[in-house]
């Protein structure tokens, strides 16, 4: 079953890319981070990491491994539910998936 599901994502994946798909969606969820200040609540807290530790105490590494949860949890539930219905849509138009 994993592995049919891995298939699936792959499939998908590549029928996204092949048909710029993934990157109309990537440019649509900037544009909605940026509306919502995403952007810039981000760059506050990696501000605030990089001062509570030290810009030479931290590398690029660890400041994205620190700030990725809080990312995904800022990400406002109206924007996942926009990118999800455009996914669906994006699939009941390619059923062959």
């Amino acid at each position: 079953m994993a592995d049919r599901n891995a298939q699936i994502r792959a499939s998908l994946n590549a029928k996204l890319i092949e048909s710029g798909e993934r990157e109309q969606m990537k440019q649509l969820l900037r544009q909605r981070l940026m509306e919502y200040g995403w952007r810039d609540q981000m760059k506050a807290y990696c501000k605030e990491i990089v001062k509570q530790k030290g810009l030479e105490n931290i590398t690029v590494d660890e400041l994205v491994q620190e700030i990725t949860p809080k990312g995904r949890a800022l990400v406002p539930d109206t924007i996942k539910k926009e990118m999800l219905t455009r996914l669906r849509q994006y699939l009941s138009q390619h059923e062959e998936l």
